[in-house]
């Protein structure tokens, strides 16, 4: 307040100085108004809306792994490679496929040393009687040999995978003779019942 009285001065100045009192007081008037302007005018401003990005996706180009294919799938193959590999040697077969399908896998028994035992104890009651306990103690360990430094064990037998059906197509099967020989040879082989074998001709131009 004192610098604006200052700057207003009392009034009593005259000439050349009130002219200077009177610039000073303007200029003062000016710088006021400016600055409430100013003010006004941050008021008046809206802060900017924020807007949320949209989340970026991001995508992945998966790539499905092929299963691993099973014991008993593998056998399958490979049963199957072998039987069309002999039945394509008959005479007037042509081109053969074969499809085999397996109820189990082969199954292989390792040998066990079992030892047979009984154990027979005595118990005397409050009564004073007796009573006999036998008990069967029976156990078995696996029979292991010793092959190039590392212990495996010793098969006993192997048991023959069972099959499904059989499934053959050739070329040659529309000859009667031909397919009766495609069929008793695809029985023989793998062991099946007649009605799990079947021997159908390949389509022409295929």
């Amino acid at each position: 307040m004192s610098l604006l009285k200052k700057l207003m001065g009392d009034g009593e100045t005259d000439g050349p100085k009130k002219e200077q009192v009177k610039k000073l007081k303007f200029m003062a008037a000016g710088l006021i108004v400016g600055v409430g302007l100013i003010l006004l005018g941050s008021w008046g401003d809206k802060p900017a809306e924020q807007t949320n990005p949209s989340p970026v996706k991001e995508t992945r180009e998966i790539t499905p792994k092929s299963p691993e294919k099973t014991a008993m799938a593998a056998e399958e193959d490979y049963l199957a490679e072998k039987l069309r590999d002999m039945l394509q040697q008959v005479d007037g077969a042509g081109q053969v496929k074969v499809t085999v399908r397996l109820e189990s896998s082969t199954q292989t028994e390792y040998a066990v040393n079992t030892s047979t035992g009984k154990k027979t104890t005595q118990e005397r009651d409050q009564s004073g009687g007796t009573r006999t306990l036998t008990e069967d103690t029976d156990s078995g360990q696996l029979v292991l040999v010793t092959r190039n430094g590392e212990e495996t064990p010793v098969m006993s037998r192997e048991v023959a995978p069972k099959v499904a059906g059989v499934l053959v197509v050739a070329e040659g099967a529309n000859d009667p003779k031909v397919r009766a020989e495609l069929f008793r040879a695809a029985q023989v082989a793998l062991g099946v019942e007649p009605h799990k074998v079947i021997v159908m001709a390949k389509k022409a131009g295929e």
